[in-house]
């Protein structure tokens, strides 16, 4: 894989401006929708970005560049902050600044940190590289996520095509 800072950087970019979009466009109980009862809404989904930006992804960087030897696991049912709170616009203000304080942390990063090792509550020995991947496949992750969860009501609308869409019903 290419350089995995500039990749990451890159993913890390188009985030807000996805959710900005997403926010924009779509009503608001569209967003709050549960795919199905216990599963995250498209807004718990940012909200849990919003959670990971300030107190997970850029913590955990400057854990590894201080040469802390370990950092605790992160509960988002534990530790998370319900998604009840806020107006989705502000929210997808408050992780785009969140997330602009996080790429400069990364830009902090260089490739010869991406060796620097930390223990990890739950997982035990990682790397900073691993913690970097992990990070961009979070987030679009997540994004694919929300995005399922709005898919919901389509997929249950769209009648005789519905069966193109299988792989994709929260049942």
């Amino acid at each position: 894989m290419e350089n995995i800072l500039d990749l990451t950087r890159r993913v890390l970019t188009t985030t807000p401006a996805r959710w900005q979009s997403l926010i924009s466009a779509l009503p608001e109980d569209l967003l709050r929708r549960q795919p199905k009862s216990g599963e995250w809404s498209a807004l718990d989904c940012l909200q849990h970005l919003i959670d990971t930006e300030r107190g997970v992804f850029p913590v955990r960087i400057r854990i590894f560049l201080a040469g802390k030897d370990s950092f605790p696991a992160f509960n988002p049912d534990a530790e998370g902050t319900p998604a009840g709170q806020r107006s989705p616009l502000e929210m997808a203000a408050e992780f785009t600044q969140l997330r602009q304080a996080g790429l400069e942390a990364l830009e902090r990063v260089t490739p010869a940190d991406l060796s620097r090792q930390a223990r990890h509550g739950e997982l035990g020995l990682v790397t900073l590289e691993q913690m970097i991947h992990e990070w961009a496949a979070h987030d679009l992750m997540h994004t694919v996520q929300a995005e399922r969860a709005l898919m919901q009501p389509f997929i249950l609308g769209s009648g005789a095509w519905l069966k193109y869409f299988i792989d994709h019903i929260a049942l």
